[in-house]
């Protein structure tokens, strides 16, 4: 169907926001709409929000005014919704706050976009959809219309029934939920086709991931990579985001036998201290994650580990946050996500008692920072001189440049022909920076 309607769709927070937001892109092209890079002159604009982060509702209302101005100047025609987590707890708020929204859906609702839009078009009518409802929406889903390019995302589960005490993510995405093997089979296969040599899984907690298999049986995560394996012209495999309670001897198991599956996990831990992690129900110790690391790095020498850390949880004393400075030394991360608390409404730790200072988090929050910056330049200077295999994934910033990705999900750029894109070939890395790395081809591409 040829466009004849613009959509636009601002997108925040993880992973799964994007895989979301391009599933609802997908679910509105029957009805004509087609995507636009600027939200001035759309017909429709999505903002799929995320409740992570600190003042995620303040933000979303800042963002809401702006595009209130454009839905005026276009005489109201604009059609503006509001999705994701913050709809999902906040949505009556929403209306109330914003009456000039026609949209809040969460985030497993987004099936429902057309007969949302439809209801919407009604003269006057608000439209709320937050409830959880009883269908699977992946099961109305039609195949991407849109290629992600040549690393796609790839949902395969939601939810969570962790309850971590800062953590409302439960109460937004709802309890663990798998889709099956078969579902998750045909749109890899169906990304593949559109030219994606890389996948990513994604969910919540990703290696929770307990789906129905063609025969009836149940498999785990690492079955799963094992038969995406062998899905033709897949050349790399990752997921996230995972949980050290799901960390599978299978699963482990998989990270030695798969060449696909990258030498580079994303393992969030969140503090080094017993003490913290029970306050937070994460149910494992700083121990246990040693132990995990240990075995996953005896089942594929030289893997690579990313995580997240929260400085500053209610009760954290000075011993706690250097528990998990001890345990940023012990490991060795090849980069990091860390953040300072914040208080999530309704979540257990938002009035536990032992609040910690901002100046407190924000002193705490440096040290830790400097310590990964560190260990991400260190991790990235032992790269240089090595031979890596790149896979290309785009023209770089520079005329005559060509992007790519390591195994270990480091940006890396080199002189190189556009023609390389969506393959994989050995590249010598010549220097090091920050975020990223430079290299020569040393040898002839591999093809999918």
């Amino acid at each position: 169907m040829i466009p004849t309607k613009r959509l636009h769709v601002i997108t925040w927070g993880c992973q799964m926001n994007v895989y979301d937001s391009g599933r609802m892109a997908d679910v509105l092209a029957p009805l004509g709409y087609g995507p636009t890079s600027e939200p001035d002159g759309a017909d429709m604009v999505i903002l799929n929000t995320c409740h992570i982060r600190d003042k995620a509702s303040e933000k979303v209302f800042s963002e809401l005014g702006r595009l209130r101005l454009l839905k005026e100047a276009s005489g109201n025609r604009m059609v503006l919704a509001v999705a994701g987590c913050v709809a999902q707890a906040e949505g009556a708020e929403i209306l109330a706050r914003a009456p000039y929204v026609d949209i809040v859906l969460g985030p497993q609702t987004y099936h429902r976009l057309p007969e949302m839009v439809a209801r919407a078009a009604r003269a006057g009518n608000k439209v709320i959809e937050t409830d959880f409802p009883p269908e699977d929406k992946f099961d109305h889903l039609p195949d991407s219309a849109t290629p992600q390019g040549v690393t796609a995302f790839l949902t395969i589960q939601e939810g969570c029934d962790k309850f971590c005490s800062f953590c409302v993510v439960p109460y937004t995405r709802g309890a663990e939920q798998s889709r099956s093997a078969a579902a998750i089979l045909r749109e890899a296969a169906h990304l593949v086709g559109q030219g994606a040599r890389e996948i990513t899984l994604l969910g919540q907690n990703v290696n929770a991931w307990h789906g129905e298999a063609p025969d009836g049986s149940i498999w785990g995560l690492g079955r799963l990579l094992r038969e995406l394996a062998d899905v033709p012209d897949l050349l790399r495999l990752r997921y996230a985001t995972s949980h050290p309670r799901d960390m599978t001897d299978d699963l482990i198991g998989a990270h030695r036998d798969i060449p696909a599956l990258m030498p580079f996990l994303h393992l969030p831990v969140q503090s080094g201290s017993d003490r913290i992690l029970a306050a937070m129900n994460r149910k494992h110790t700083a121990d246990d994650f040693r132990r995990i690391v240990d075995r996953l790095r005896d089942a594929r020498p030289g893997l690579a580990l990313s995580s997240d850390f929260i400085v500053g949880h209610p009760g954290e004393t000075e011993a706690d946050f250097e528990a998990t400075m001890t345990l940023v030394r012990d490991i060795g991360f090849a980069m990091a996500y860390s953040f300072k608390y914040s208080s999530r409404p309704g979540t257990p730790a938002a009035g536990a008692p032992g609040q910690v200072s901002e100046a407190g988090k924000d002193q705490r929050l440096q040290a830790l920072q400097a310590l990964l910056r560190d260990q991400q330049t260190a991790f990235n200077a032992g790269c240089t001189g090595l031979d890596l295999p790149v896979l290309f994934t785009g023209p770089g910033r520079h005329p005559g440049q060509i992007a790519g990705r390591s195994p270990f999900l480091q940006p890396v750029h080199l002189s190189g022909n556009a023609s390389l894109i969506g393959t994989e070939a050995m590249v010598r890395i010549v220097a090091n920076h920050p975020n990223s790395l430079a290299g020569t081809l040393v040898q002839e591409r591999r093809s999918a």
